[in-house]
Formats: C-alpha cells, sequence, structure tokens
C-alpha cells in the first residue's frame, strides 16, 4: 500500500476571552478561530505489524512526546476496536512549532480523523466524533473542518460562512509556552463579547474590538514578548497584532503580502534569532 499524504493545517486564534471556569478545572473560553496555509505533512499507510509506528521530522520534530495526540488517537481507536485490528505506519514532517499557540499537535489528530473517516474506515455520528476528539484535547475538535468558527464558552462551534483573507507575519520566539501553566495562572475573566458584535465576525471593525486574554498572562511571565508585540504594532501597513493561544507566537495581520514580505524583512533585521514567517489565512 502506498502512502496517501494530508495536509494538517495550523489554526489561529484571532481572539480568545477567557470567560470563566468549569468544574472539572478547564475554562471556558470563547475564541474566532481561522487556519493559516503553514501546515505540517502527515503520510500515512496501512502496515502489517502488531503495532502501529509513529515518526516525526523535520524542523520541528525534536523533543515530541512518545505520549502525544496522535499516539493517544490511536489508542483510544484501539481500545475503542474502531480499527479492526489494522495497524498504520504515519510519518509526519513538522513544519509548525511546538508549544506556539498553532494547535500543531491538536490539528495532526483532527487531520488523521478526517482521514479515517474520508477513507470510511471510522463512522461517527457528530455527537460520538466530538466525544471522541475531547477525548484527545480540547482543540482537536476545532481541525476537523478548516473553515473559519466561532468557539462558544458553552464549547460549541458556529461556523462563520463569510472570510476575508488576511496576510500574516507570525512569529515564534526562542521558547514555548505550555498551556497548562498559562491556564494556571489566570486570576480575572472576561464578560462575553463576540455574541455582542454585529455579524460578519471576522471583519476587522470586530477583530478590533478583541483580544487574547491570555496575553496579560504571558507578558507578565515573558516581558520580552510584550515588547516584541510593540515593535510589530509600529510595522508599516499593519493593521492588528495578536498572541494566539496560550503563546508563544504573535501574529501580525496586514491586507495584502507584499506588507508582510516588507515587516518580516525588517522584523528579521531587528530579531535575528526569532522564528519569523509570512503566511495567509485559508
Amino acid at each position: 500500500m502506498n502512502f496517501k499524504t494530508i495536509k494538517s493545517y495550523a489554526k489561529i486564534n484571532l481572539s480568545l476571552g477567557v470567560i470563566g471556569r468549569l468544574k472539572t478545572g478547564y475554562h471556558k473560553i470563547e475564541s474566532l478561530v481561522s487556519f493559516l496555509n503553514l501546515y505540517d505533512e502527515i503520510k500515512i499507510k496501512k502496515i502489517n505489524n502488531k503495532n502501529h509506528k509513529i515518526k516525526f521530522y523535520g524542523k520541528f520534530a525534536k523533543g515530541i512526546r512518545r505520549n502525544n495526540t496522535i499516539f493517544n488517537l490511536l489508542k483510544i481507536l484501539d481500545n475503542k476496536k474502531l480499527l479492526n485490528n489494522r495497524k498504520y505506519l504515519i510519518k509526519i514532517k513538522k513544519n509548525i512549532p511546538q508549544k506556539a499557540g498553532l494547535g500543531g499537535g491538536s490539528m495532526n489528530a483532527s487531520s488523521i480523523i478526517k482521514f479515517f473517516i474520508s477513507k470510511k474506515i471510522l463512522n461517527f455520528s457528530k455527537k460520538n466524533l466530538v466525544k471522541l476528539t475531547n477525548q484527545i484535547g480540547s482543540d482537536v475538535k476545532l481541525g476537523l473542518d478548516n473553515k473559519n468558527k466561532i468557539l462558544h464558552s458553552n464549547g460549541n462551534l458556529t461556523i462563520s460562512a463569510k472570510k476575508k483573507t488576511l496576510f500574516v507575519i507570525i512569529i515564534r520566539p526562542n521558547f514555548g509556552c505550555s498551556t497548562q501553566k498559562i491556564y494556571k495562572s489566570v486570576k480575572k475573566y472576561s464578560p462575553k463579547k463576540v455574541l455582542k458584535l454585529k455579524k460578519n465576525y471576522f471583519t476587522l471593525i470586530n477583530l478590533f474590538k478583541l483580544q487574547n486574554d491570555l496575553e496579560k498572562v504571558v507578558f507578565k511571565k515573558y516581558p520580552n514578548l510584550k515588547k516584541v508585540k510593540l515593535y510589530m504594532e509600529s510595522l508599516p501597513n499593519i493593521c492588528f497584532v495578536r498572541m494566539t493561544g496560550s503563546g508563544s507566537s504573535i501574529v501580525g495581520y496586514f491586507l495584502s503580502k507584499n506588507s508582510t514580505i516588507n515587516a518580516a524583512k525588517l522584523f528579521k533585521k531587528k530579531y535575528k534569532n526569532y522564528w519569523c514567517i509570512t503566511s495567509k489565512t485559508i
């Protein structure tokens, strides 16, 4: 059997409000979520073997734990006997940095779920599909399609039909942020804001009104990252700048590709040791 190749796109949080905390310990958040034309490449094929084989390679493969999202996904599917004892070799080229707020690992898991569904290896009701994704990680359900969506504080998702292409520069410093540790440090909660916006949610006017609540926590822990954001806000033709997820990546938003190319050149001159690329929403 030949390898099938799939693209696992990075997600970004255009906004993120921490609304409260659930009894389970998880936080209630609302967020506007989009996807970037930045992706990990996943190759998958069935093998004759007693166990699955998972191999990571590429720029950001170093340090990925054995107990990763793909390992956990396959373990759950095996325990439920949903793969009918079939085993797979999965190779992942990691182009998305870890601990960056870009959902690389979670999107890998959701991409493989989508692949299994498309090949009729899995057959889930919507309810059971959400249950499965929640067992792996809270962000996994976001990647079951690559459409703009609103994540509501009750965990429900609403797809946004309209979308505007935004051009971006994405920077990641030479450190990552632990999602668990960042959320543990949240002391204050915000009121709901997204539903008060006039539709379409993803217009620039609406995006200007929102923020990422986790920036306060991250910037307190990493003051230099706040300086980076302030510098990015001074770049020519910038629309707005916002951290994605729990960091450590910060995203600058523009209306043209040329603006991002020029901005990236300026940024790389000042911050030579930071990862910086241009991309766009899809």
